[in-house]
């Protein structure tokens, strides 16, 4: 019995042997292994760069749009024993307490941690890891203001005043993630507790005929003035969404045609992570892709697919965004974990006042 199961182990090794002389021989490379990462719907990167990553590590990158921000983690969370991905990408401050309590990531202490400003790490046990920041604002048209020779807004407070009845566009933060930083902005400002709290500041807002839409894109494409055939000259959008009017404008504008509140105060700074997802069977190339998420090469495709800022400190910034964004001194700061106990009893108490 020994002596056959000796023979049975030569004749397995020459075959291994035979099969390894026939891969050298032919130059067939191993079958890449598919790795999923799930991502909000805003997720964009150039084909050249993700084919970068794939080709160093024979990996074929699968993308798993999943809804906005709040959606993506939501089914990220249901499927907790099950997972869909092996990492996850657009979890951002609004929802980070959130994501940490539910346990679905796998601490990982990149190298490229080092290369990113302390502002930016948010989670000390580095389960979620920054990738990119951008500062949602108020934008204006230029045009609009000029023509009528009013001056564009300069704080928060101006929006109550009468020169602004019925020029701003908002999105609801219980379906919008601007909507919703734009609403933390205002409690940061103006509290919850004391004689004037942000519900008084929104039930002024809405006497002076603030509109309300479900999303970004039906408040800037549909109402802005500057985007659109909307009345609307001002609108919560991004800090950077100047740079791309200017990127994108045909014909070619050597001018934003918008401008942006950034007044102490004004904005609020979202900043968005990525994470590797526990029970995934790739741990190596999902630390892989962590790392080239924070590397130069994809940090710097960022600014012109995604409009927002790299995290990574030697990351250069196109041309574009150093001529036409305006970034804000101060922004507008909640702590995550009392987001997280509070949104759900803001945004209805917010409801209440500025849509029932």
């Amino acid at each position: 019995m020994c002596r056959n199961l000796y023979v049975l182990l030569v004749l397995w090794l020459l075959l291994c042997a035979c099969q390894g002389s026939e891969d050298e021989a032919t130059g067939t490379a191993p079958a890449p292994v598919t790795l999923t990462l799930m991502t909000h719907d805003s997720f964009d990167a150039s084909d050249e760069v993700l084919a970068q990553f794939e080709a160093e590590h024979n990996v074929q990158l699968e993308l798993l749009p999943s809804g906005d921000a709040g959606t993506a983690l939501n089914q990220a969370i249901l499927a907790k024993d099950n997972p869909l991905a092996d990492v996850f990408f657009g979890v951002d401050n609004t929802f980070l307490s959130r994501a940490l309590e539910a346990d679905i990531f796998d601490a990982y202490d990149s190298p490229l941690l080092e290369k990113i400003p302390d502002q930016f790490l948010m989670d000390e046990s580095n389960r979620l890891l920054p990738v990119d920041y951008g500062d949602v604002c108020l934008n204006y048209d230029k045009s609009y203001f000029e023509q009528n020779n009013v001056a564009a807004p300069d704080s928060l407070d101006a929006l109550t005043e009468e020169a602004y009845a019925g020029l701003l566009v908002a999105e609801n933060p219980a379906t919008s993630s601007p909507g919703l930083a734009f609403l933390l902005a205002t409690i940061a400002q103006y509290g919850t507790e004391g004689e004037y709290t942000y519900l008084d500041y929104w039930a002024e807002l809405r006497e002076n005929d603030v509109r309300i839409t479900n999303d970004w894109n039906e408040a800037y494409y549909g109402n802005f003035s500057v985007a659109s055939d909307g009345n609307r000259p001002l609108v919560v959008s991004y800090a950077s969404s100047p740079p791309a009017e200017v990127i994108f404008a045909d014909p070619p504008l050597e001018e934003a045609p918008s401008g942006v509140v950034t007044a102490d105060g004004a904005c609020f700074r979202q900043v968005e992570f990525v994470g590797i997802l526990s029970g995934t069977e790739h741990r190596g190339l999902a630390e892989a892709l962590i790392d080239f998420l924070l590397s130069e090469s994809f940090q710097e495709d960022i600014p012109l697919r995604m409009f927002v800022f790299p995290v990574n400190e030697d990351a250069e910034l196109p041309q574009a965004f150093i001529e036409h964004t305006e970034i804000p001194e101060e922004t507008a700061t909640v702590d995550p974990q009392r987001i997280e106990e509070n949104r759900e009893v803001w945004i209805e108490a917010w409801t209440d006042v500025v849509l029932r």
